[in-house]
Formats: structure tokens, sequence, C-alpha cells
């Protein structure tokens, strides 16, 4: 069952001037591997995390260390398992966070859906990973 949707969409550009103005930012909100990839895969994460807090109806006692977007074996994309998020889904009833995000000319989008998979867990239940499959803009490069 479906318990919450979230989307969010960052103008690429605007946010790597931030990025500039303010540097500690890269380290407040990002994960040591998410940090060096390019503005626009950082802005699809930016996207996706904040997506996420508006499935879950806010962020409640997560950090932003504790979002960090991963790519599974086959480049899809999915939020690591990190203690706070599994514990943010459980406070909320969910289970999972489905996650797709692109990027595109100056915008970058994501979009989350958190569900509760109910008593025995189903198919999904068996992922590393906190989501399934994403999409991206066909480049690999979200």
């Amino acid at each position: 069952m479906i318990t919450g949707i979230g989307v969010d969409t960052v103008g690429i550009a605007r946010f790597g001037q931030q990025l500039e103005r303010t540097p500690k930012l890269r380290e407040r909100l990002f994960a040591p591997a998410e940090r060096e990839l390019p503005i626009a895969s950082l802005a699809a994460r930016f996207a996706a995390k904040e997506a996420l807090i508006k499935a879950l109806g806010g962020s409640g006692a997560l950090r932003w260390s504790d979002l960090e977007v991963v790519r599974d074996g086959e480049r899809a994309p999915a939020f690591a398992p990190t203690p706070g998020l599994s514990a943010a889904l459980a406070a909320r009833g969910a289970d999972r966070a489905h996650l797709s995000m692109t990027h595109d000319a100056d915008h970058a989008t994501a979009f989350v859906v958190v569900e509760h998979l109910g008593e025995g867990g189903g198919p999904a239940a068996a992922h590393d990973t906190l989501a399934v499959r994403g999409e991206d803009n066909g480049t690999g490069a979200s």
C-alpha cells in the first residue's frame, strides 16, 4: 500500500551557484561517495532527498547524513538503507521508498513513492536497498 508520494524539481545552474557560494553545503547535503559527482547529478540527488522528505510527510528526526542515493547493479537509483532512514520509514508505517530521478537541460527532478508491503514483505523485501528501480535521462549520469 502506498503511504506517501513526493516530487521535487531543482534548477541545476542555480543549485550549482549555491554550492559555489557555500562550499560547506556539499559536505552537509551529500555522503562522501556523492560529493564529487557532476552538478546535474548532485541536483538530482538533492531533489530525490527533498522528494523523500515530502513523501514521508516531513523530515522528523532525519538528517541529511541519513539520506544517500546509490545505484544498484543495473544502475537504478535507490536510497541506501541507513539506520536513520529505516527508522523514519518504520515510524510512518512504511517499508520501502521507490525512487525515480532525471535531469535534462537545466532541471533535475525526482519522484519518490513510500510503500508499506504488509506482512510477509512480498518480493521486494529481499532487496538490500530501500528502493527498487528508478529511471534517469538515459545517460546513466544521475
